[in-house]
């Protein structure tokens, strides 16, 4: 049996969602003029809460707007490590590091699981401690990152799927495996239902309701 453990990222291991601090990091490092599209979040934003536009939309434009439709591959993953580093003094939970360092020393193998663009949830796994990460994939071309999304936004129940995929490049079969799921938001009620275990991790209301009914533990790491 492969004892493994899922990890959602954003308000589950970190105080805060982490992308607008991405931006907010980046753009004055990478190309700081582009500051000026910053009202244009605004209009994004309001088209989003609209449904005008879907979160993987909201994300790509964002993206896009702040750093540039091509982005150089080498200078977003500096740009990340860098980033990850901050996350790690300003952003992460202490009790979450203490479960994922004592889940680690049981041999359980760790994964980090997020809707957020995977060139930076990597990087905050691997400081994390994570064996593996998976997160929305921007569209690489040549040298270029742009700011499409790649296949689909790991959100929802393209999350599991997402994480089936891992599985399967793995080797790993389901049926052989032990699986924990940790997450703050109901989007991720797919993997939950899927995983062996799940924790409700500092829930909000509508996954904490859910976790009351399912009988999931909850944890706040806050």
């Amino acid at each position: 049996m492969t004892p493994i453990s899922i990890y959602d990222m954003d308000k589950t291991i970190t105080r805060k969602a982490t992308f607008l601090p991405f931006l907010i990091y980046a753009v004055p490092r990478h190309k700081w003029w582009r500051v000026i599209f910053t009202p244009l979040l605004i209009m994004t934003g309001l088209a989003y809460a609209l449904r005008i536009i879907d979160r993987g939309a909201l994300k790509a434009i964002n993206l896009t707007l702040m750093l540039g439709s091509e982005i150089d591959s080498n200078a977003l993953e500096s740009l990340s490590r860098e980033f990850a580093g901050h996350v790690m003094k300003t952003n992460i939970l202490p009790k979450a590091l203490a479960r994922i360092e004592q889940e680690k020393a049981e041999g359980r193998k760790l994964v980090l699981a997020s809707a957020s663009y995977a060139f930076y949830v990597k990087q905050v796994g691997t400081l994390c401690g994570f064996d593996a990460s998976i997160g929305t994939n921007a569209t690489k071309v040549g040298g270029s990152i742009h700011g499409t999304i790649d296949g689909e936004n790991c959100y929802g129940a393209a999350k599991l799927a997402m994480v089936k995929d891992w599985l399967a490049s793995e080797g790993i079969d389901r049926k052989s495996a032990h699986i924990r799921f940790y997450s703050d938001h109901v989007s991720d009620a797919y993997c939950m239902d899927w995983a062996d275990e799940a924790f409700a991790t500092n829930p909000h209301a509508p996954l904490r309701a859910m976790a009351a009914e399912k009988g999931w533990e909850i944890f706040e790491w806050r």
